[in-house]
């Protein structure tokens, strides 16, 4: 598993056992009371803003809201004028044209959903949008800075914890837009009818929305502990997909299976906790929303008495039942479920860097460097992939000049990526110092000092302009074709149309998305440019022209190279074996590396220790007598007079260039001097322990 953790997450997986243990919960209370009040603060300080550049959205749906408002007063009031001056009054015509006024006031409400609805999604989906934006740019300065896995959090946040805050968003614009109008709609038929109801029904919904309110802060507590104990659990499980051979391969299951168990508990007695409170919650809205048409009923007799018509106390329990009790109960159940998850949620997105409106300038040195100061340095740099893991780069000392051409040869998992990684600055090192330009690696200076071309090669949707000149949008059309002309561009621009044709990374193929890459990287002209494999699609002319090409620039060329021809165009050579690393000229390297003459195809030949480096010409037979006269004591005595050095000494006198020869100067089916015809073993391979010819010899006759 990855050592590292988000803080949030490692509090939420180590924050059940503190309370339990070391601190006591009234050190915790203020704490949390703090902790709410900034919350609020900060979730408040974002929303003003955002409320205020969409004014004419809230104006637009208060509006529409309008309707709502009207439809709330007459239906209370044309109840009450129904009894009174219709039924009750002995004209039933009256009567039934006030109830028809009020049922008349429904029908606008179909075109007033259909407008506030219209201006909800001006409202709620530009929140969504910037709750995306803002967990995008955590990953992105999450994985820039290493300060931790921020990566499952991210994740968390853009497929779960925004569609939950736009849901709830658009809950509580709707409730809370409901219950303004209809309530301001109820009190002004209640002022109508006689002011004399609000002395009765005020009481219990003040009483009951001071209790609601007070039930909010341990419910928005409750709710944050159950987010954070759904980010560990989520956290947890992204590690153990990634680590399900490792946990199988060191014995693990238990241990993991108890942690998974623990994390599952916390969430668990998290969920339980906020269930309480919302107990709590539902007395709450039990007095605000049966208390009231109680109350009115009960106080009913002393109302006549005082001049309340019956038709006035029939619309004011209309008002109480039909719309100011659902009203209330709607927004506190919003408030009280949705609410506290909104203030939450949100809060989650505030300490999450806003994205950048533009692309920042790259970072200008204010003065250049002194002349010979090299591009890039590592001095005695280690990497490792965790603490207790084993070091990939160990105390690796390198410095590459201005306009230098390096090449990095290695086995599969050598550390050739890593090395190119710490390079560019994308991995931190464990130990050392890496320096760019004399000064030690600042992530400001990244798009100024150094271009990373790995072998997957990124190509966007937009136009092959788009994609050229994303490192350096001011190229002009003239250097374009120059870089199309250095690098053999002119097939795929042929066939594409224009610059200005639309790309499809899709339909491309791997060699072209390369050549795209690698045309964005010569534009640039950064003084320092690594490629890791980045030519590995191309077949060996194109990536001869394409290091060519690179290679007459002024900068200095990294080339992670997959081909040996790669290697030999570089000035120097550095062969990576794990952490031991040998650097030199080609030449320097074949007489000094073993793996690098592995690596190159060389192989001995076996009678390398004779003086001159020859073969003897040998006929089969003579070859024959040649093993029948010699006893195995006399081979063993011939053995040991051989020493190591003269060995030494006939490989150095002997030049590839000879061996070349000869190998060309031999057919693939034809005997070598000797008579003897090349043995299977005797082929000459790439890669690691294939490099040497192996010759069997048959053991000598019995006779």
């Amino acid at each position: 598993m990855h050592p590292q953790r988000d803080d949030q997450q490692c509090g939420a997986l180590t924050g059940r056992g503190a309370r339990r243990g070391v601190h006591p919960r009234r050190d915790a209370r203020p704490e949390a009371h703090s902790r709410r009040d900034s919350s609020l603060r900060r979730v408040g300080r974002e929303a003003r803003p955002f409320l205020r550049a969409r004014t004419g959205v809230v104006l637009r749906l208060a509006g529409w809201s309008l309707l709502e408002f009207a439809q709330t007063f007459l239906g209370g009031f044309g109840v009450a004028r129904a009894l009174d001056d219709g039924f009750l009054a002995g004209r039933p015509t009256t009567g039934l044209l006030w109830l028809a006024v009020a049922a008349v006031a429904v029908l606008p409400s179909v075109p007033a959903a259909r407008g506030v609805f219209g201006r909800l999604a001006d409202l709620v989906e530009p929140l969504r949008d910037g709750l995306v934006r803002r967990a995008v740019s955590r990953a992105l300065s999450g994985a820039l800075d290493r300060s931790g896995d921020v990566s499952t959090r991210s994740l968390s946040q853009v497929t779960h914890q925004s569609e939950i805050a736009r849901d709830g968003w658009a809950g509580l614009v709707l409730t809370l837009r409901s219950f303004v109008f209809t309530a301001a709609g109820a009190v002004a038929g209640l002022l109508a009818l006689s002011p004399a109801l609000l002395l009765i029904v005020l009481p219990p919904l003040v009483i009951g929305a001071a209790l609601f309110l007070g039930t909010l802060p341990p419910m928005a507590a409750r709710q944050r502990d159950y987010l954070a104990a759904d980010e560990a659990y989520a956290a947890h499980a992204g590690r153990l997909a990634a680590s399900v051979r490792d946990i199988a391969a060191a014995g693990a299951a238990g241990r993991t299976v108890a942690e998974s168990r623990a994390l599952a508990e916390a969430q668990l007695a998290a969920s339980r906790s906020l269930a309480r409170w919302s107990g709590v919650r539902v007395l709450a809205l039990a007095v605000c929303g049966r208390f009231p048409p109680l109350l009115l009923l009960l106080g009913a007799p002393w109302l006549l008495r005082n001049g309340l018509t019956p038709g006035a106390l029939v619309g004011a329990l209309t008002y109480l039942t039909q719309a100011l009790a659902p009203a209330v109960q709607a927004l506190m159940t919003m408030l009280g479920t949705v609410g506290g998850r909104l203030v939450v949620v949100l809060d989650r997105f505030t300490d999450a860097p806003p994205p950048p409106a533009e692309d920042p300038p790259p970072a200008r040195d204010t003065a250049p460097p002194p002349r010979g100061t090299p591009v890039a340095e590592l001095h005695e740099v280690s990497f490792a992939y965790g603490p207790g893991a084993h070091p990939v780069l160990d105390r690796l000392s390198l410095t590459i000049g201005a306009g230098e051409h390096l090449a990095v040869v290695g086995p599969s998992g050598s550390g050739k990526s890593t090395l190119a990684a710490v390079l560019a600055g994308t991995e931190r090192p464990t130990g050392g110092a890496v320096r760019w330009r004399g000064r030690p690696v600042r992530p400001a200076d990244a798009t100024s000092v150094r271009v990373l071309l790995p072998q997957h090669a990124y190509v966007f949707s937009g136009t092959l302009r788009d994609n050229l000149r994303y490192l350096r949008p001011d190229a002009r059309d003239r250097e374009i074709a120059a870089m199309a002309d250095a690098l053999g561009l002119e097939a795929l621009l042929s066939r594409l149309g224009s610059l200005d044709a639309a790309v499809e990374p899709d339909r491309l193929s791997q060699g072209e998305r390369q050549l795209v890459a690698l045309g964005r990287a010569y534009l640039a002209a950064p003084p320092l440019l690594i490629l890791d494999e980045a030519t590995s699609r191309l077949d060996p002319a194109a990536e001869t022209r394409a290091e060519l090409a690179f290679g007459a620039l002024p900068g200095a060329l990294v080339v992670v190279a997959h081909r040996l021809s790669s290697a030999r165009r570089a000035g120097r050579i550095l062969v990576m074996d794990g952490t031991r690393t040998q650097c030199g000229t080609p030449g320097e390297l074949l007489r000094s590396s073993a793996l690098y003459r592995d690596l190159a195809g060389l192989w001995e030949p076996e009678d390398a220790g004779k003086p001159d480096g020859t073969r003897k010409s040998e006929q089969p037979g003579d070859q024959d007598e040649a093993r029948e006269s010699e006893e195995p004591g006399d081979q063993d005595e011939a053995r040991k007079s051989e020493q190591p050095g003269e060995q030494d000494e006939a490989r150095e006198s002997e030049q590839p260039g000879d061996q070349d020869e000869a190998r060309e100067s031999e057919e693939p089916g034809e005997p070598d001097e000797a008579g003897e015809p090349e043995e299977p073993g005797g082929a000459v391979g790439i890669g690691r322990g294939k490099g040497r010819a192996i010759r069997s010899t048959p053991p000598p006759s019995p006779a």
